[in-house]
């Protein structure tokens, strides 16, 4: 029999070789439901009985025979609706067991996809944390690069920009080189010029000196009238140093008593109103000195340290030449270093710088107080309280500062100012005055570092026709 994907199979027992026995106990409602067997029906045994005379065996046979087919058809109709339900019921039940087997294998499956797709879960969570990680390591080592590009594109632009200055300044400095080498072709042509004007002086002096030469010779003749012409004036001479004599030993103590001057600002509470020379007294020293007074500028009272008006005289000198003074006052003279240090060490005194250029232009730097300490202390200048007009600051060297000589140098320079810019001054690092320069002719355009400066006043070379330096006590 075939239901679904079921087929099955049923062997019937044979009716007439199988005899249930009478202790045989029917269990399946199937089989107790099954037709009896033919030759152990009691009613057709009495029916038999009663009716001997009906119909031969062939007939009995054909009749049991029909009442077991009916039994057979009524028990295989039985054994149909049994195999139905038991089959329906099986189906159920293998649906329900395939139903569960397939959602337990489902469940399984679940499961295993879970446990896989945590798996996976953690491995992309490690991959994504690998990628996080590597992705920090890439932003922190892209914003390294970009600060040290930053710090680059700055030292490349202050490079850029240090080459620009450079370039610029090396423009300048070619402008400047060529102006220089112009100025300084036009100064050796001047030069030249200067080396053939005295060398035709010369040839004129050699000449003169032959005349001259001669006049002597001529002169000799006539040296018996001029020795006798000297004795008269002897005798004279003598005749007047006795009544001189005579004249001072009447007024000598009195006379010596009123020449006696500390300074110049003396000489002019003394009375005296004319600027010229006269002679001082250094305090607590039994020497005399020969000064200049001005008593004209600002009161007057003042006594010349050093003056410049024609380069006469020469500056460039060594350090014992400034220590004891040259020159002659009223012309260009230095009075000396160990006499200022003297004079300006007895009381406080102020210095008055006075400057004139080649135009004629005037102008003067004022310190209210102004000293020089001695020879051990390098002569250091000491000034404070500047004041006037020649330039808003003051050109002379700061307190403190030491004088220097071409043979002494005591500057702050590695250079020798004193050989460098020439004369004796308070260089300090060759700074921006030098009083004591070189003298050039006010006729000269070119601009000399070993010149007379000023530099407030007048930048690096003053040309000047005249400078004088002098003091007065503070509290004249």
């Amino acid at each position: 029999m075939q239901h679904g994907p079921c087929s099955y199979t049923f062997i019937l027992p044979e009716v007439d070789h199988c005899r249930p026995s009478k202790a045989y106990q029917v269990t399946n409602t199937l089989q107790r439901d099954s037709p009896p067997e033919a030759g152990h029906d009691p009613s057709q045994s009495k029916q038999g009985q009663a009716q001997g005379e009906r119909p031969s065996w062939q007939q009995k046979k054909l009749e049991t025979l029909e009442s077991a087919m009916e039994n057979n058809t009524q028990w295989l109709q039985k054994l149909e609706n049994f195999i139905q339900e038991n089959v329906r019921s099986g189906v159920e039940e293998i649906k329900r067991s395939t139903v569960h087997t397939q959602t337990a294998a489902m469940l399984e499956m679940g499961t295993n996809l879970l446990s896989q797709s945590a798996e996976q879960t953690r491995k992309l969570t490690d991959v994504e944390t690998q990628v996080l990680n590597q992705t920090s390591r890439l932003e922190i080592q892209l914003l390294e690069y970009s600060l040290f590009t930053n710090r680059l594109e700055k030292h490349i632009l202050l490079q850029t920009q240090e080459i620009s200055r450079l370039s610029d300044k090396n423009s300048f400095l070619e402008q400047r080189l060529l102006a220089l080498e112009a100025r300084y072709g036009k100064e050796l042509q001047g030069l030249q010029s200067e080396k053939q004007q005295l060398q035709d002086l010369l040839e004129r002096q050699s000449r003169l000196v032959t005349q001259l030469q001669g006049e002597l010779g001529s002169s000799t003749l006539n040296s018996t009238t001029l020795q006798k012409q000297q004795a008269v004036l002897t005798d004279t001479v003598q005749q007047l140093l006795a009544k001189v004599t005579q004249c001072n030993e009447i007024s000598d103590a009195p006379k010596k008593k009123s020449l006696t001057f500390r300074d110049c600002a003396d000489v002019l509470r003394s009375g005296v109103k004319e600027s010229g020379v006269y002679h001082i007294h250094l305090y607590n020293t039994t020497q005399d000195v020969k000064v200049f007074c001005d008593m004209k500028t600002r009161g007057g009272g003042w006594t010349v340290v050093q003056h410049r008006r024609n380069g006469s005289v020469d500056f460039h000198r060594g350090w014992n030449d400034y220590k004891t003074g040259f020159g002659q006052p009223p012309g260009e003279h230095w009075l000396g270093n160990d006499i200022i240090h003297k004079l300006t060490s007895s009381q406080d005194y102020s210095l008055h710088i006075q400057l004139t250029d080649r135009d004629g232009n005037e102008a003067f730097s004022h310190y209210d107080h102004f000293h020089i300490d001695g020879e051990a202390n390098n002569y250091s200048l000491h000034v404070k309280g500047f004041g006037g007009t020649a330039g808003r600051t003051s050109s002379l060297a700061h307190t403190g500062s030491q004088f220097s000589t071409k043979d002494r140098d005591n500057d702050r320079c590695t250079c020798k100012c004193a050989q460098l810019a020439s004369g004796g001054w308070w260089f300090e690092a060759c700074g921006p005055s030098n009083l004591n320069g070189i003298y050039y002719p006010s006729s000269s355009n070119v601009v000399r570092y070993n010149g007379i400066k000023w530099y407030y006043w007048k930048g690096p070379n003053l040309m000047a026709t005249m400078t004088t330096m002098m003091v007065r006590p503070a509290n004249f």
